[in-house]
């Protein structure tokens, strides 16, 4: 039986497009089911899939595994020859680190720029604990380039389980025009090139769901065209 995914809004949901850019980006095969965050639905459905009730939820025959990182961990033991994890155990560890980091924190960040592929790119004033975890992560990234990036574009040179942690972050720093360093906006480029990225944005400017707590120039949605 097919990997089922299910996620929420495309636009939205910064937890589901982790895995679902790591099992794009690695090729792994997968259906998806997508349910609207608002939809009056999505409790009762999601508490049948797993007792978090949230999205995302991976399921595997009779194995439902939630929690983004705990997915990804799932489809690394599942499908080991995919490299879903550095082959290099120090930057196995590292890449561990920075994703548990980004699973945890940087919620400053999260909450005052929300994941919104639609918003044209529009820069928003960041406050000071913001502009610290922006700091943080143009550090982080810069760092993990130079000591772990040459044999690719991506944090651990090919594209890793970090990254999948922190796509929408980098969604994030593009949509809200936040700055970083050449290397950190190298590897932005690197990660908006994924051909994965590319399908996850089209079908997030299809999406016909509008979520207020998400819009951060409520009552105006700023709304590219698809």
């Amino acid at each position: 039986m097919a990997l089922t995914l299910v996620i929420g809004n495309k636009n939205y949901s910064s937890w589901s497009f982790r895995p679902w850019i790591a099992l794009k980006g690695l090729g792994i095969a997968f259906a998806e089911r997508v349910i609207s965050l608002d939809d009056p639905q999505f409790k009762p459905t999601l508490l049948a899939l797993s007792p978090a009730g949230k999205v995302p939820v991976l399921i595997d025959d009779a194995t439902h595994v939630w929690e983004s990182l705990a997915i990804l961990e799932y489809l690394a033991e599942k499908f080991p020859a995919a490299g879903l994890w550095p082959a290099s155990a120090a930057a196995r560890a590292h890449a561990r680190a920075i994703a548990a980091e980004m699973h945890a924190g940087f919620v400053p960040l999260r909450s005052h720029c929300p994941m919104n592929f639609w918003r044209p790119v529009k820069p928003r004033a960041l406050p000071e604990d913001v502009a610290a975890n922006v700091a943080r992560i143009d550090a982080m990234w810069s760092d993990c380039r130079a000591r772990f990036g040459a044999g690719g574009p991506f944090l651990f040179g090919a594209f890793s389980a970090a990254d999948a942690m922190y796509a929408p972050v980098v969604s994030r720093f593009h949509t809200y025009g936040i700055g970083v360093g050449s290397a950190s906006r190298g590897y932005m480029q690197a990660v908006m090139g994924l051909p994965a990225w590319a399908e996850w944005k089209a079908a997030a400017l299809r999406e016909p769901w509008v979520l207020a707590k998400d819009e951060p120039d409520w009552p105006t949605v700023l709304r590219v065209s698809a």
